[in-house]
């Protein structure tokens, strides 16, 4: 078995759609980004890649690169996936924190984890989505921007 970190954290805007977890959200601010910004999605994409020793995120989908202009981030764990796979690993479990003071994602959660499991095509069992804020401080706190935290499991070629 082997474990990785992740880490991602965006700006919070206006005119952009805030997606997290594969999820559109409605909210007046979205989050600053190459891609569609889902921290959720690039916290677990870096946890998978640190834990198959793969590097990090920036190195297979650099943010100056056309191709991924907009991407949804379901795409980008779909691939990462596919690369871990031909390795050989398999994705245990699946472990998120998200760090933002509002809108609260209760409502979200279940499809979160639904459409994590999907891109990963992992058991939804498999895949825990919570979150907390930061009490006011820092730059979540005066909801400047989002960060999420996540960790994987990889169970290793056998």
């Amino acid at each position: 078995m082997r474990a990785g970190i992740g880490y991602d954290v965006h700006k919070l805007v206006q005119d952009r759609k805030l997606v997290l977890g594969g999820v559109e959200i409605p909210y007046p601010k979205g989050l600053y980004a190459h891609s569609d910004g889902d921290v959720i999605a690039h916290a677990i994409g870096d946890a998978i890649l640190g834990a198959s020793g793969f590097g990090d995120l920036g190195v297979y989908f650099p943010p100056n690169d056309p191709r991924y202009e907009g991407i949804s981030s379901m795409l980008i764990l779909k691939e990462i996936k596919e690369k871990v796979e031909r390795k050989k690993f398999r994705i245990d479990y699946i472990d998120v924190m998200l760090v933002m003071e509002e809108p609260k994602i209760s409502p979200y959660v279940g499809q979160m984890r639904e459409e994590i499991s999907k891109a990963l095509e992992i058991d939804k069992d498999r895949v825990n989505v919570k979150a907390t804020t930061n009490e006011g401080m820092g730059f979540v706190g005066r909801m400047e921007g989002v960060g999420a935290m996540a960790v994987c499991l990889l169970k290793e070629p056998t």
